[in-house]
């Protein structure tokens, strides 16, 4: 059987939706948009956020 895949939190930053298009202004000759995507930069473009570890600190 497969196995289900682990519920992470999405991210709050971008609710999910990691990367985006971004329109350039410019046009290719055959009259297409130049677009260049951008990542989420809290969640690296995976759209999930990790849980928080806790870190021993101390003696």
């Amino acid at each position: 059987m497969p196995q289900r895949p682990t519920n992470l939190p999405v991210c709050a930053h971008c609710d999910g939706f990691p990367q985006v298009a971004i329109t350039t202004g410019q046009t290719t000759p055959d009259g297409h948009r130049h677009t260049i995507t951008a990542d989420c930069p809290a969640c690296r473009g995976t759209g999930h956020t990790t849980a928080a570890k806790l870190i021993r600190v101390g003696r």
